[in-house]
């Protein structure tokens, strides 16, 4: 694994605000083998251009609430809320419509380089309570 300890807490950080919002197939993809511009790419989806907008807002404002703050130096293609993509450099965010993400299959494009594990926090506590009897 490529990424830096900074990249890591950054994406898990944006993937848990995405999952909180409902964020649909969400991936982390560590590219930093392939590419000097960034570490890791988080991938999600939304069924819908106004869910795409509030899992942006949601990934911005948990990236910004860290203790070593996180402000993207880039954000593209808010307008249209079909495919929204949040540079910080150390991690790129795609929140994609879930038609996009289908299309441009991004996974797929990069389906060589390794992927960094993300369970959300409220599906593994869920799960945990299920298994206790509870």
């Amino acid at each position: 694994m490529t990424v830096s300890e900074r990249a890591h807490e950054l994406a898990i950080a944006a993937a848990q605000a995405a999952a909180d919002k409902k964020a649909q197939d969400i991936v982390i993809i560590d590219v930093g083998d392939q590419l000097a511009i960034t570490d890791a790419f988080l991938l999600a989806a939304a069924p819908n251009e106004r869910q795409v907008l509030a899992i942006v807002d949601a990934v911005e404002e948990a990236l910004l609430e860290l203790p070593e703050k996180a402000k993207p130096i880039r954000r593209e293609g808010e307008r249209g809320g079909r495919w929204v993509l949040l540079d910080y450099v150390d991690i790129v965010v795609h929140v994609q419509h879930t038609e996009e993400r289908e299309f441009y299959a991004l996974d797929r494009l990069w389906k060589d380089c390794p992927t960094i594990p993300f369970v959300d926090r409220d599906l593994a506590s869920a799960e945990a309570g299920a298994g206790s009897g509870e």
